[in-house]
């Protein structure tokens, strides 16, 4: 039986070196948020998206959320469509209309196969519409400049 180095931990995890921009745009912009949503992150630290999905974007300020942590204090960011392929990570920074939201702390699949949940680390706990987004910005998922 195949094992999953995340779930076993077989040893280091990779290192992403260099991966693709992962871009999309907003296609809702979403507002409010919960204080005890329980979203239950997966333990793997990457996900592979496709062109054409539709993907949610949440974001915390609870310390501590990763891979494998459950995630209370939310606040709705916005739906976003995927451009192009690629593979999102953990740490990976969030940018919207070029401005640095966040950075990428894991994934819930509560709503899947309809769409994924991507929990992002969030400095202000706003909604997409308390940051301004708009619907048609560019969204873009980029390999950590630093070290989260």
């Amino acid at each position: 039986m195949a094992k999953d180095p995340y779930k076993d931990n077989l040893g280091p995890r990779a290192v992403f070196a260099r991966k693709v921009v992962v871009g999309a745009r907003l296609v809702v912009v979403l507002d409010g948020g919960m204080p005890m949503r329980g979203l239950e992150l997966i333990v793997q630290g990457t996900r592979g998206v496709e062109t054409g999905q539709i993907h949610e974007l949440i974001g915390t300020i609870e310390d501590g959320t990763g891979p494998g942590s459950v995630v209370n204090r939310i606040n709705y960011l916005g739906f976003i469509e995927i451009g192009n392929g690629g593979l999102l990570c953990e740490g990976d920074e969030l940018h919207v209309d070029g401005r640095l939201v966040g950075y990428l702390a894991g994934f819930d699949y509560t709503h899947m196969p309809n769409h994924m949940n991507i929990v992002i680390r969030v400095a202000a706990p706003h909604s997409g519409l308390e940051r301004g987004f708009e619907l048609g910005q560019t969204v873009q998922f980029k390999l950590a400049s630093a070290p989260v």
